[in-house]
């Protein structure tokens, strides 16, 4: 596995395990392990910067803003994710990854080659071994 530096130490965030040992894997998960987390950083990556409704199109509509919106504030608060304020009136906000977020780039990356590795589009919502509605 990698080394850490002394640096390192100093920007890694705080996050408490109930686990008798700390796991990186549980605690990855615990951070971008959340249903729309790793959606809305793929979107993010590929497009840098979006604004609210053009992060849901790209996500396909599947997703409500109730729940977008409280997707990115909870990125915004794992230093996932940055919101800034382009315009006052009408506000106008736009959404993008912080160096944390895009230091996600490869796992996002290796994730989507081995789902393209791994399934294929089910001919019907009966076929499909994904259940969206749980």
């Amino acid at each position: 596995m990698s080394e850490t530096t002394e640096t390192d130490e100093v920007d890694r965030l705080p996050v408490w395990s109930a686990q008798e040992d700390w796991c990186a894997v549980t605690t990855g998960m615990d951070v971008i392990g959340y249903k729309w987390h790793p959606v809305i950083i793929d979107r993010l990556l590929k497009h840098e910067r979006l604004r609210f409704n053009e992060l849901s199109r790209e996500i396909g509509g599947a997703i409500t803003n109730k729940v977008l919106s409280s997707s990115l504030d909870d990125l915004e608060q794992k230093d996932l994710a940055k919101r800034t304020v382009i315009n006052d009136k009408p506000v106008e906000v736009e959404y993008s990854l912080t160096e944390r977020g895009r230091s996600l780039e490869p796992v996002i990356e290796s994730l989507e080659t081995w789902a393209a590795n791994n399934f294929q589009p089910a001919e019907s919502k009966a076929e499909s071994i994904v259940d969206h509605e749980r």
